[in-house]
């Protein structure tokens, strides 16, 4: 089992940065893949990027590609995702995600645990 906590969401304004944080506990993190999703109003959940178990692999969907930076600490048990140049077409809940594969999947169907999601707002 692993439960995860986001924290780090808010209301920016387009062109603005955010940090989201994603705290692990429970089964050892260096140990699993991980993955952050997100969610708008009347949409599916849609991959947004993820990183392998060892930290060396990276993915990113292309509308985030160049803006967003997704890392790993072991030490501390937790995962950021580094937001810049914000837009509003970002503006969703995130979720963060952990997956007993060890590759960077973008598939969330392959991603076992997940946290409860924290609200970014891009708006002036």
């Amino acid at each position: 089992q692993v439960q995860l906590v986001e924290f780090g969401g808010g209301l920016v304004q387009p062109g603005g940065s955010l940090r989201l944080s994603c705290a692990a506990s429970g089964r050892t993190f260096s140990s699993v893949a991980m993955g952050w999703f997100r969610q708008a109003p009347g949409k599916e959940r849609e991959f947004v990027a993820s990183i392998s178990r060892s930290g060396v692999t990276t993915n990113y969907a292309d509308s985030v590609k160049g803006r967003f930076t997704i890392s790993r600490d072991d030490l501390k048990n937790t995962m950021f995702l580094q937001m810049n140049s914000l837009k509003p077409e970002d503006t969703a809940v995130y979720f963060c995600a952990a997956s007993s594969r060890t590759w960077a999947t973008r598939s969330l169907y392959e991603y076992n645990y997940w946290g409860q999601g924290t609200q970014v707002t891009v708006s002036s």
